[in-house]
């Protein structure tokens, strides 16, 4: 009995404590734009006393700000001009480009981004994997292979930013229903928590 009040207690606060830490983790470096203003512009210097929330309010801020600024003619190119910047600076170079690639696929508003979970047999055949689709075909491939292939990215149990990346023959993959947030939760819970038509299909199955 004791043992049973136990794990229901943790099974409360440990989703609730890591949810918690994680977002605290994040505020405070939101919170932390408040060093690009000037000491003598700051709450504590102005008003005497600090206003919680107020870095993370500037931060959304200089995004939007960015946003804007970079969604017009004269901002693509000024933007293009440091970009070409950094390409030419050679660690910079390698990083910039892996964290912008990878933030164009993840938020991208295209079908050929990472919005479509797929069923594939890997490592081996009969053993079956859940991979995102995650980029258009590569011609190249294509013409070497013969076959129409997809990209696709298989992550890894329970930490998903690492995986791996395939080119698959379309016919070997089957598209799921799915979304790629209830994907990526069975992932992250080690299969434990599944979409709610999986959960309705095992309780029909189940039922005499």
């Amino acid at each position: 009995m004791i043992r049973r009040w136990f794990i229901a207690g943790l099974l409360v606060w440990l989703p609730l404590g890591a949810t918690l830490l994680i977002v605290r983790f994040i505020a405070s470096m939101l919170d932390a734009s408040l060093l690009l203003v000037p000491l003598r512009y700051r709450p504590e210097a102005l008003l005497g006393f600090n206003i919680p929330g107020l870095g993370i309010v500037l931060s959304l801020l200089i995004v939007l700000i960015t946003g804007f600024l970079v969604a017009n003619f004269v901002g693509r190119q000024i933007l293009g001009i440091g970009e070409r910047v950094l390409q030419r600076i050679p660690l910079v170079r390698t990083v910039y480009s892996s964290v912008k690639q990878l933030a164009e696929t993840m938020l991208s508003d295209t079908d050929t981004s990472f919005r479509q979970v797929l069923l594939v047999e890997y490592p081996r055949s009969g053993v079956w994997s859940l991979a995102f689709r995650t980029g258009k075909p590569v011609g190249e491939v294509r013409e070497k292979t013969g076959k129409d292939t997809v990209t696709i990215f298989v992550p890894t149990t329970p930490n998903p930013t690492s995986g791996f990346v395939l080119l698959v023959p379309r016919e070997d993959v089957i598209p799921l229903d799915m979304t790629v947030e209830e994907g990526l939760r069975m992932i992250i819970s080690i299969g434990a928590v599944t979409p709610e038509m999986a959960q309705e299909l095992v309780q029909e199955k189940g039922k005499p």
